[in-house]
């Protein structure tokens, strides 16, 4: 169902994560497939739908770093100083993953991915739903990540609960990723951030 981005359409899709729905918004790379990322049933279904490998660890979006104390057990300061740079923005950072992240979303890895988005729908949307969203590209599995809501509706139509009518951002990447492993930062997905700019904060940088 495509609802407009109003505030009374946040609300609507906000009440569908809490319940374990599954809805479809716009972020600063591509639509993104969004539930609740605590409840191990609704991650479940984020598989389902998508046609995914559940065997495959699933990234979180998150509102704010502040986020982030209650999703891992360690934030090594040379990952702080990217997120604290690049966030909002297209950064994935790989952390320990706390007792309470679901094993449906570490895929036994025990880390998480977590990022902030640099959308402000998407933020307004993980705000008001209080809990940490799916943020795997809303498409099926092996088909190419869109950035157009008709899409999103046409491809899967009543499988997802909602689907805010709205924009994505600018980027046509997606977002990078990295991890700390011996002391050292590593990208295990090239993406819009690039490696340079990485290194003018961080200085030395495995690439996988």
């Amino acid at each position: 169902m495509l609802i407009p981005s109003d505030i009374s359409g946040l609300e609507q899709a906000a009440e569908s994560i809490r319940s374990g729905g599954l809805v479809a918004f716009p972020t600063d790379t591509f639509f993104a497939l969004g539930a609740d990322g605590m409840n191990p049933d609704a991650v479940e279904n984020v598989f389902e739908v998508k046609g995914r490998n559940p065997g495959t660890p699933v990234p979180l979006l998150i509102s704010d770093v502040e986020m982030v104390d209650a999703l891992n057990t360690a934030f090594p300061d040379q990952l702080k100083r990217l997120a604290d740079h690049f966030w909002p923005g297209a950064l994935t950072v790989v952390l320990p993953a706390s007792n309470d992240v679901p094993q449906v979303v570490t895929a036994g890895t025990n880390t998480v991915g977590l990022r902030v988005p640099d959308h402000d729908l998407a933020r307004q949307l993980i705000q008001m739903s209080g809990v940490p969203i799916t943020g795997t590209s809303c498409n099926l599995t092996g088909r190419e990540p869109t950035k157009e809501a008709a899409v999103v509706q046409q491809v899967f139509g009543d499988l997802i609960s909602i689907c805010i009518d709205a924009e994505c951002g600018e980027s046509s990447a997606p977002s990078t990723v990295i991890s700390y492993e011996a002391g050292r930062i590593e990208v295990l997905r090239k993406g819009a951030i690039s490696i340079d700019s990485m290194r003018n904060i961080v200085g030395d940088i495995i690439v996988s």
